[in-house]
């Protein structure tokens, strides 16, 4: 019952159909994965695609702690006396927490406040009295209540305005009003600390320094920006709205009129504003802007993710890498197309050692006797130097491998790592490090899983936001990449395999030592042999493992094993075999699909089927693409405004994109700048590692920064 409640709540909150949503919660209840559910339920589904899906089971768990903290509140309110069957059902029927706690805030055990020791004398009556406005007396009144605690009329009658005072602040109708003035008016505020605004830890933040702006249009990056300098000490924050208003509105609701009694209530509502309400929906607003900012830092990061995940793979080819250094070196390796290390040594090609002739001779000498087609630079010191040498050593081979530049971002911290050091016992970091390189050439997705998102370089704000929010959704951005491209069972590490769909840490081990000890899988179905791994894994994992060469050749495609049946019973009707349908298209295309459609089997499987059986295995990666900075642009100081030049995207924020110019400083490319057009996100226009063309508008060489346009610039 639970379960049909929550369905409603979500569906109307995401505008999804209820049906769609129930059998969506009933397969996550199952223990289905997002990626299976979206592409191979989509019968139950309606078609919902990962984001969706990803939406529901975030709302499910949100709604299911509500639920929980609605048993405390209950319970609570129920060991005091005070739970009447009408607020038992505003409770039940609530589904809002924070209107759930502006319920509870009145019956919440809290501190000894000083309305609670004004009720511990007795002053609640007297509190009532002045509340209903009538005694025209009401120090006369207070007489009544002065005794042991209470001095005076005077000490009674304040008694009784700090009661009306926290009753104000406890008042959902109050708070109502309060909350809705911040949501219209808040503005933010920032200022520089004076002590600290000539330090150079201030400098970065000197845009702030007197900043104030409409804290609902405040962006995500500025304000993550401005909570961090007031962690570094630099900045004081502070979030206002005209207190006069919000004053006014609360008192036309507690004051009848100009009376000794209604003064009083006026006072009381204007210190319960001040101290007590105020203060805590400014401190509301100030987490809820933060949690805001949090949620949009987190998608923008984890786009980033995946779009660096998804990049172009060079596929399976010797490859040699090279971790760029001027007085260590540089350290080569060579690598097999299944990236396995052949052999490794360093090169001085650069000062102070300078040997540069001798450098050449040994890199043409790997070259040819480890047969390498591809040479991956790492992108860090020295990147342009070694990539300008690196191209005078092969000009004259007769055969040229392709060389690119690419991000080393983590590599030093996979190269330090305990799987790396599992890999690689008797190899040092420098040289695990440079596998790296070369790796993520071949296959950036198989590598970077080895690598804590957070070091891959693609965030922003990455250490102020809520850290357990982060990781699960750069873990679930991990898994979707993952099943998205499909893994190799026979090559695929212990680290890849654990990503796939129903699989985790001692599946994936399992299946690498079966591997080991039987030789490389023949078929999906020899997966129920691995210890452990039960029917239900299986029906999770298998339709993402894929065996080339595999006698069934569906055990290739993203066709689930479940689903061999119907496409058997399609060759049998075109009189073929399975390897035939998926070879000649004339043959599927004299395929009726309605004709195949069952209880279980849909014309969305259908479909997928068909789709899948024209390209069995398409990697959905582009094709990755070489590239060169302009000659003669190495440093900051090359640079000039009105400059065109060709850049890599590194990064993408909501403000802009980050772009490498070859320079070892990253220009921005403000949001503003990005195209001719309105731009609302900037990946509407630019994608992780796009090769594009900029021109530099402004170099602030005290604060390190280049700003770049794309704007009337060539392609």
């Amino acid at each position: 019952m639970e379960q049909n409640i929550f369905a409603g709540i979500i569906a109307r909150g995401l505008g999804l159909q209820e049906k769609a949503v129930d059998a969506t919660l009933a397969l996550l209840e199952e223990g289905c994965t997002i990626p299976f559910i979206s592409r191979y339920r989509k019968e139950r589904t309606g078609g919902l695609n990962e984001v969706q899906i990803a939406a529901i089971s975030e709302q499910f768990e949100r709604l299911k702690e509500v639920a929980r903290r609605k048993e405390t509140v209950l319970k609570t309110i129920e060991e005091q006396g005070k739970l009447t069957p009408d607020l038992q059902q505003r409770i039940d029927q609530c589904w809002d927490a924070t209107e759930l706690e502006d319920i509870y805030l009145p019956f919440k055990p809290k501190r000894r406040t000083r309305a609670q020791v004004a009720r511990e004398q007795g002053l609640e009556p007297l509190a009532t009295l002045l509340l209903m406005q009538r005694e025209r007396a009401p120090e006369q009144a207070a007489l009544r209540f002065v005794g042991e605690g209470v001095e005076s009329a005077q000490a009674a009658l304040k008694g009784a305005q700090d009661i009306i005072a926290e009753m104000v602040s406890e008042d959902e109708r109050s708070r109502q009003q309060v909350r809705q003035a911040f949501r219209r008016e808040a503005v933010i505020s920032s200022k520089v600390v004076k002590a600290k605004a000539e330090t150079d830890e201030a400098a970065k933040y000197s845009d702030y320094f007197d900043w104030h702006e409409p804290l609902k249009r405040c962006s995500s990056h500025r304000l993550l920006a401005m909570r961090r300098g007031e962690s570094e000490g630099v900045l004081r924050l502070s979030i206002d709205i005209d207190d006069e208003p919000c004053v006014d509105r609360l008192k036309r609701h507690y004051v009848y009129g100009s009376t000794p009694c209604g003064r009083l209530v006026a006072d009381a509502v204007d210190d319960g504003y001040k101290r007590l309400l105020r203060p805590s929906i400014e401190t509301e607003f100030a987490s809820l802007s933060k949690e805001q900012a949090d949620e949009e830092a987190i998608r923008v990061f984890a786009e980033n993710l995946r779009q660096l995940l998804l990049g172009a793979p060079l596929g399976q080819k010797r490859v040699m890498g090279v971790d760029p250094g001027f007085r260590t070196g540089c350290k080569v390796v060579c690598l097999d197309a299944q990236g396995n290390l052949l052999h490794h040594e360093a090169i001085f090609p650069h000062p102070p050692v300078n040997k540069r002739m001798q450098a050449v001779v040994h890199v043409q000498q790997m070259i040819d006797q480890y047969h390498i087609e591809a040479i991956a630079i790492g992108n860090g010191t020295a990147s342009r130097e070694t990539r300008s040498f690196v191209d005078d050593a092969v000009a004259d081979l007769p055969v040229k491998p392709q060389v690119f530049v690419v991000s080393e971002d983590g590599a030093s911290v996979y190269s330090a790592s305990k799987l790396a050091r599992e890999e690689f016992p008797d190899e040092g970091v420098t040289v695990r490090g440079a596998v790296s390189i070369g790796r993520r050439l071949m296959d950036p997705l198989a590598e970077l899983v080895k690598i804590d998102p957070k070091s891959i370089g693609v965030g922003q704000y990455q250490h102020d936001v809520d850290q357990n929010k982060l990781k699960n959704q750069l873990q679930m951005t991990v898994e979707s990449c993952v099943n998205l491209v499909g893994v190799n069972l026979n090559t695929a590490s212990q680290h890849l395999l654990m990503y796939v769909s129903g699989l985790g840490p001692t599946l994936a081990r399992n299946i690498v030592d079966y591997r080991k000890e039987h030789g490389a899988f023949m078929s999906r179905a020899q997966l129920k042999k691995v210890p452990r791994l039960g029917p239900a894994a299986f029906q999770q994992c298998a339709g993402f493992l894929r065996i080339p060469g595999a006698k069934n050749p569906l055990d290739n495609s993203a066709v689930h094993p479940e689903s061999y049946g119907v496409v058997e019973l399609m060759a049998r009707d075109q009189h073929c075999t399975v390897a035939d349908l998926m070879a000649q298209k004339t043959l599927r295309d004299q395929i009726d699909l309605k004709r195949y459609v069952t209880s279980e089997v849909g014309l969305p499987t259908l479909t997928d089927i068909m789709r899948e059986l024209e390209k069995p295995g398409r990697d959905p990666r582009e094709q990755i693409e070489e590239f060169q900075f302009a000659a003669g642009i190495e440093s900051v100081d090359d640079l000039a405004e009105g400059m065109e030049l060709p850049g890599i995207v590194t990064n993408i924020t909501a403000f802009g994109a980050f772009v490498d110019v070859g320079v070892h400083q990253d220009g921005l490319v403000h949001i503003s700048q990005l195209a001719d057009k309105y731009v609302k996100d900037p990946n509407d226009v630019v994608k992780l590692h796009q090769h594009v063309r900029v021109r530099v508008i402004e170099i602030d060489r005290r604060r390190n920064r280049i700003s770049l346009s794309m704007r009337g610039v060539g392609a």
